[in-house]
């Protein structure tokens, strides 16, 4: 995937599942945080990972190789870019005080920022249970507008066809459920952030670039 070269560090971005469509649409989704004197970012797959992180058992499958991944890779911060945050402290572990940031974690974070209530378009219905348990562990029910399913894919979110549903999904949590903010539930819409937030009028929150930016950050300010 694409990186620029620098002296300021390198960001590996991990996609947890094995599609490499997805993988090209997170890496697309992060050209415009590819800044001269920033940190190299790497986006790669983890290839022995599921189609996509459907389920509970997905998410818990890629979390030891994803520890090994990092315990091995010499990579000065780290993202995971998947919204279930698969084995995300274990990853930190694994990283041994090297910067590893959530999508979920830092998505949900920037949206604190940007409204009262915050809602999440999720790829399905076992998705939403398990965006609602994460809620709950951060504390952050009171803010939570709910989240609303687009019945897809991981992969389905990187083609064109998708845009329209997520715009439904995103008017339903603003004019229903009274979300002033929106995150995107799955890495693969990374490309979608500025014309769904066009097409409903509320801010749009991509988390893998929120994360990747906190990640650059990290990495500017500890070389300072």
């Amino acid at each position: 995937m694409q990186s620029q070269t620098t002296g300021a560090g390198r960001i590996l971005v991990i996609n947890p599942n094995s599609s490499v469509a997805v993988t090209a649409a997170i890496d697309a989704g992060l050209q415009a945080l590819r800044i001269a004197g920033g940190p190299e970012i790497i986006v790669d797959t983890l290839r022995s990972g599921p189609p996509g992180i459907a389920t509970q058992c997905d998410a818990d499958s890629v979390v030891m190789p994803l520890v090994q991944w990092v315990r091995e890779d010499s990579a000065d911060a780290f993202v995971l870019a998947c919204f279930s945050d698969p084995g995300l402290h274990a990853v930190r572990e694994a990283a041994a005080g090297r910067p590893v940031m959530g999508i979920a974690e830092w998505g949900l974070l920037r949206a604190l920022t940007l409204g009262e209530r915050f809602g999440i378009i999720a790829l399905s219905p076992a998705s939403m249970q398990r965006q609602q348990r994460y809620i709950r562990q951060m504390g952050l029910q009171d803010r939570y507008a709910g989240s609303w399913p687009v019945n897809a894919s991981a992969e389905d979110t990187t083609g064109e066809a998708i845009l329209e549903r997520l715009a439904e999904a995103g008017r339903h949590l603003a004019t229903h459920a009274g979300a002033d903010v929106v995150v995107l539930g799955c890495a693969g819409m990374a490309r979608r952030r500025a014309a769904l937030q066009d097409q409903i009028g509320r801010p749009v929150v991509e988390p893998t670039q929120q994360a990747t930016a906190a990640a650059i950050g990290a990495l500017l300010l500890a070389a300072s």
